[in-house]
């Protein structure tokens, strides 16, 4: 089934992680697809791991007007057309608390979490079709505090209300946008996050984690892929302005 026959997709965050698991779905389903990322080497690695006719990728900073610029003209280029933008690209900063928390680094999360998000709102979504639909990966940190992540959970609550203003803001072209919020992923921020909150024993981190899921396990990246392709599709055309929660109840009360 090509439930994104035709359509063009951006993918910011792509070399890695949930970007990589959605672009790898997002091929699969019909779609030509655009990946970003800050890392060539990265970038080229997953290139060759995708090994896509339908695939092109482009070096670029989220956190940069310039670099959303390129990224926006390049798509446009190659496939004359954005169809779907998912503003995925994130870091994690520093995991201590608030009256530690060094400067550069709360700069540079809010650089890359927010800025980047709000400047892909700004170039990418104007030069979008009408009826397009656009994904921003929050985080469970997007709706509750986590002690020591500062900076990371102010940039996740802060693109919840970005994503509600767009979704007004773009809602007469039937743009629709929306947020995905996952619980703790399997994969390499997570093993930072852990390694950053006990250094000496990382792995006590993640059966606490572990423990605080009712389901008992970490989230995959491809199962955020699959909710980004339910939001990404026509499936989801009335949708917009909504927080999707991919926890295994987390936050459940």
């Amino acid at each position: 089934m090509e439930r994104l026959k035709d359509k063009v997709a951006i993918i910011t965050g792509g070399a890695g992680g949930i970007g990589f698991a959605t672009a790898k779905l997002f091929l699969k389903e019909g779609a030509k697809v655009v990946i970003v990322d800050v890392n060539k080497e990265s970038l080229e690695k997953a290139s060759y791991e995708l090994d896509h006719e339908n695939l092109s990728f482009c070096v670029a900073d989220v956190s940069k007007v310039n670099d959303t610029e390129k990224y926006v003209e390049q798509t446009l280029e190659v496939y004359g057309r954005i169809d779907i933008f998912f503003a995925n690209a994130g870091i994690e900063g520093a995991t201590v608390p608030i009256s530690e928390y060094p400067e550069a680094i709360f700069d540079k999360v809010i650089a890359v979490n927010l800025k980047g998000v709000w400047l892909g709102c700004k170039h990418v979504v104007p030069k979008m079709k009408e009826g397009g639909s656009v994904m921003i990966t929050s985080s469970v940190a997007g709706l509750k505090g986590f002690a020591g992540l500062g900076a990371y959970v102010a940039t996740k609550h802060a693109i919840v209300g970005l994503m509600r203003v767009a979704a007004l803001e773009y809602a007469p072209k039937k743009i629709r946008v929306n947020t995905i919020h996952p619980g703790p992923v399997n994969n390499d921020m997570m093993r930072r996050l852990e390694k950053g909150m006990s250094p000496e024993n990382p792995e006590q981190v993640l059966k606490s984690f572990e423990a605080a899921v009712p389901f008992g396990r970490y989230v995959e990246s491809s199962e955020i892929a699959d909710m980004a392709l339910f939001l990404a599709s026509d499936e989801s055309k009335f949708i917009t302005g909504r927080t999707h929660v991919v926890d295994g109840g987390m936050l459940i009360q």
